[in-house]
């Protein structure tokens, strides 16, 4: 493979001209295909593309760019909720100068996708990033991995050989919560290594940052299943440190390409702070969140919070719906801002809403009730010893 330079129009899937970047080529002459990474958008969105998908001349004039539409103020919000719908990738200036180097170090050490898709239960998938397979597999453009135990694979003869054996046809681990054809299981990374390692190099193939592949020993990991009577078939999970001193209560959260857009994203958040109930804790997810993170978690914290607005009477303070909900004073406050219902007055953070404007709210499509939700008494898991500080006491910004 060589590496090429410039920027070039590029014909998108969609049909849609837009500019970019060529990083790296592959193949001999006839089969040869280019990497590209398009100007301004989320990296998850880079992919091989033929020769015939590429305009000879460098710049093309039919690239059609967000930035050759009129130009108009945008409120802060405005501008950030532009931002996670259109999967603008956040600037390098926009960043604190660490933040930036990181970022820049990280980019190029996972710049290139080598693994177009994998073969993954019923489902082939396209994927989003590179992952660091071991190096005879990092460069397989097909992977084959098992639902149940994870293994990976290079050839479909092997992937079904092992299918017909595998005796797994469970995440490891224990059942903690089932309601009808919805399961969840606990994970000790501790107990079941070899499964975690390769739920995290599955989970990289679809999250840009935050995943760890070995030092994977202080996490729990929680698997949500489709139960069916061939087994149950991983949809997404989510990973937390058993103690943390920052109150995080997810480290990484996915649910894989074919189960999104079903409600799964807000269950495994709303699991995620059932289990923070339980801990008597507040929690907040690890940051930065992905750009689908960021908006599965402002429509769940909005739905979450309106809810709970609508049936209350009299004032109420941040740190109450802090208690009710478990979740941080911080995300409360943003949220009811990108909501325009908080006003800071004499040094407080005061909520001025109607329950007209709450109702209001609640009919919007992105703050309805979730299509799932967690049943209470299907949840069969308690406190297991300290699992990081051990009350909600947190500074207080009401």
């Amino acid at each position: 493979s060589t590496q090429s330079t410039g920027v070039y129009a590029v014909r998108r899937s969609d049909g849609q001209w837009r500019s970019a970047e060529i990083i790296q080529t592959r193949g001999a002459l006839e089969s040869v295909q280019y990497y590209v990474h398009y100007t301004g958008l989320n990296r998850r969105l880079d992919e091989w593309v033929t020769p015939d998908r590429i305009d000879n001349i460098k710049n093309g004039n039919h690239v059609v760019n967000n930035e050759e539409q009129p130009e108009r103020k945008l409120t802060r919000n405005q501008k950030r909720k532009h931002d996670e719908i259109n999967h603008v990738q956040t600037s390098y200036a926009e960043m604190d100068p660490t933040t930036a180097a990181l970022e820049r170090e990280h980019e190029d050490f996972t710049k290139i996708k080598y693994c177009d898709s994998i073969v993954f239960g019923n489902y082939e998938i396209d994927t989003w990033y590179y992952s660091p397979y071991p190096e005879e597999y990092e460069k397989c453009k097909r992977l084959y991995i098992c639902e149940f135990c994870l293994r990976y694979m290079k050839y479909a003869r092997t992937y079904i050989n092992h299918k017909a054996k595998c005796e797994q046809k469970m995440p490891a681990g224990k059942e903690i919560y089932r309601h009808k054809t919805i399961a969840v299981y606990e994970v000790d990374a501790k107990e079941h290594k070899i499964y975690c390692q390769n739920l995290c190099l599955l989970a990289k193939l679809f999250l840009d940052h935050k995943t760890l592949y070995f030092d994977i020993e202080p996490f729990m990991m929680y698997v949500l299943c489709e139960v069916d009577k061939d087994g149950a078939h991983m949809v997404g999970y989510f990973s937390k440190e058993r103690v943390s001193p920052d109150n995080h209560n997810v480290a990484c959260i996915l649910t894989l390409p074919p189960y999104q857009r079903k409600g799964y994203g807000k269950f495994l958040i709303q699991f995620s702070y059932e289990l923070s109930k339980r801990d008597c804790q507040v929690g907040t997810p690890e940051k930065p969140l992905s750009d689908l993170g960021k908006l599965s978690y402002r429509s769940y914290w909005s739905w979450i919070l309106l809810d709970l607005l609508k049936d209350l009477h009299g004032t109420v303070s941040i740190k109450e719906l802090s208690n009710r909900t478990s979740i941080t004073e911080d995300d409360i406050i943003s949220t009811l801002q990108m909501l325009n219902i908080v006003k800071y007055w004499k040094g407080q953070h005061i909520i001025c809403v109607t329950p007209k404007q709450v109702e209001e709210h609640l009919k919007s499509e992105n703050y309805r009730k979730p299509l799932l939700t967690v049943q209470q008494d299907a949840l069969k898991w308690a406190q297991k010893g300290k699992r990081g500080r051990p009350s909600k006491k947190q500074k207080s910004n009401d």
